[in-house]
């Protein structure tokens, strides 16, 4: 535990905090670092902090001039003066399901994409997962994120024999940990019609229930990709999304396959078919896109589509590396994800910025501000947050506080490249999420990690059992 974050005796001892709840503190809070990062696009500030009331930023700058104008007895305020305030990170692509299979036995898994999905990742971990073990996978995700600096984020949920129900359930795990999540279903025709069908209203029921609530969940449209979707399937998922206001979101191009699949299928190429469809807009979600050519990066910017990147999780696949250069110099919004893989948001960022430099042989090709902000503002603007991403007044307020007791000199010039190449979740401090902390001097508040642990294990031996040819008969699971 550092010293260095000093809460005021006004906030509540870690052991004695109530559940963590998404409703803002009341109470004006200021919080002072020795430097502010608001706008990852923008300097930062040394010694400067902001003010937090209602859940939003009430007003940023100097630690003088926000001591003159805000201290006093009504204010609770907290130092932390080894440490940068920064936007929270924004995960724009997970499957919290996705920790079930952390070291599954792939003995028996088949080379090759194709034959992989439908002969080994389809019916032995997605076509397994009861509303129970998504549970537990859910709640053993959000205390990694919140570990990993992660306050709001959109999740996939692959399980067609879950629903109806299972985005109510994972739903109610979100909204007890105080996180701002966008929760989907990936609806699919790879079932039947008839689940497809199932999966759709599950996203649709979902999204009315979070608009009705208002709290910090809400729902996204969700559907496959271009192999297992039918084009009067997509266009049905397109038509409740819209009558909804709502975003919506599919795969695209994680590998050859699905290229290779629409010009066989279609004579196009997916982003093309899309086009052609009608269907590609500002409110789009396009996963992955790593198989993209200069044609249909030239789509994702005129039809404002947002890109969210797993730079690991592809590599992991052996998909290939996605040209987000090349995309966000055509204006493509690209956010960051992790895919429900490596869930540590500081690796995922390290990797966004050095495999384009490798690929490109240019140390210049990703600057590490740029990662950064893939991770914050870009995040938030794929998901639809207007008001998320930077710490500027009327904003909310998601922070964290992360320390900066590096061994070489820190100073506004190089603090982007010192955080993102040398900084880990074990430096981060303290994380709030809409006016509320989560996560305190590195602990996270109103959590028994050793029974979430006990329980997100034992799911994972449920999954892993179920079917005899994923155990390793000499012991894999011990």
């Amino acid at each position: 535990m550092m010293s260095s974050c000093c809460f005021s005796r006004r906030l509540p001892e870690v052991e004695k905090s109530p559940p963590v709840s998404y409703s803002s503190d009341p109470r004006r809070m200021l919080v002072l670092g020795r430097m502010l990062w608001a706008d990852t696009t923008q300097p930062p500030i040394p010694d400067a902090g902001v003010v937090v009331l209602g859940g939003r930023i009430a007003a940023s700058g100097t630690r003088e001039d926000l001591l003159t104008r805000f201290s006093g007895t009504d204010t609770d305020v907290v130092y932390a003066q080894d440490c940068v305030i920064t936007p929270a990170f924004v995960n724009a692509h997970h499957h919290m399901y996705g920790v079930l299979s952390h070291g599954i036995p792939l003995d028996e898994a088949p080379p090759g994409f194709w034959p992989f999905l439908t002969d080994f990742w389809w019916p032995c971990v997605e076509d397994r997962l009861t509303p129970d073990l998504i549970e537990a996978a859910a709640d053993w995700a959000c205390l990694e994120m919140v570990r990993s600096g992660v306050t709001t984020f959109y999740d996939c949920l692959e399980a067609p024999y879950a629903i109806p129900g299972a985005l109510e359930k994972e739903g109610a795990v979100v909204e007890r940990w105080g996180l701002r999540g966008v929760l989907s279903f990936e609806a699919t025709e790879r079932v039947s019609l008839e689940n497809g069908q199932l999966g759709l209203r599950e996203n649709a029921r979902f999204i009315d229930m979070c608009d009705q609530q208002a709290g910090l969940v809400s729902g996204m449209m969700c559907f496959h990709t271009t192999f297992t979707c039918s084009a009067d399937f997509i266009h049905r998922a397109f038509s409740l999304a819209e009558a909804r206001r709502a975003r919506i979101h599919m795969h695209v191009s994680e590998g050859v396959y699905e290229p290779e699949y629409c010009l066989q299928q279609f004579g196009q190429r997916p982003l093309e078919y899309y086009d052609g469809l009608g269907v590609l807009g500002p409110t789009v979600l396009a996963s992955q896109c790593v198989q993209v050519d200069p044609m249909e990066m030239d789509i994702l910017a005129a039809r404002v589509v947002s890109v969210a990147h797993q730079p690991i999780s592809n590599c992991e696949v052996g998909g290939g590396i996605a040209p987000i250069p090349e995309m966000l110099a055509r204006g493509v919004n690209v956010a960051l994800g992790t895919d429900g893989y490596v869930n540590n948001f500081f690796e995922v960022m390290r990797a966004s910025a050095l495999v384009q430099r490798a690929r490109l042989l240019d140390p210049r090709a990703m600057p590490a501000s740029r990662a950064w902000s893939m991770a914050t503002r870009s995040g938030a603007l794929a998901l639809g947050f207007e008001d998320l991403g930077t710490l500027v007044p009327g904003n909310q307020a998601d922070l964290l506080l992360i320390d900066i007791s590096l061994p070489s000199p820190l100073a506004p010039h190089n603090l982007a490249d010192q955080l993102l190449l040398w900084r880990n979740p074990c430096d981060i401090q303290a994380v709030m999420c809409a006016g509320k902390w989560l996560m305190r001097d590195g602990i996270p508040l109103g959590v028994d990690v050793q029974a979430l642990r006990e329980r997100v294990s034992s799911a994972a031996e449920e999954l892993w059992a179920a079917d005899n040819a994923m155990v390793n008969r000499e012991g894999a699971l011990g």
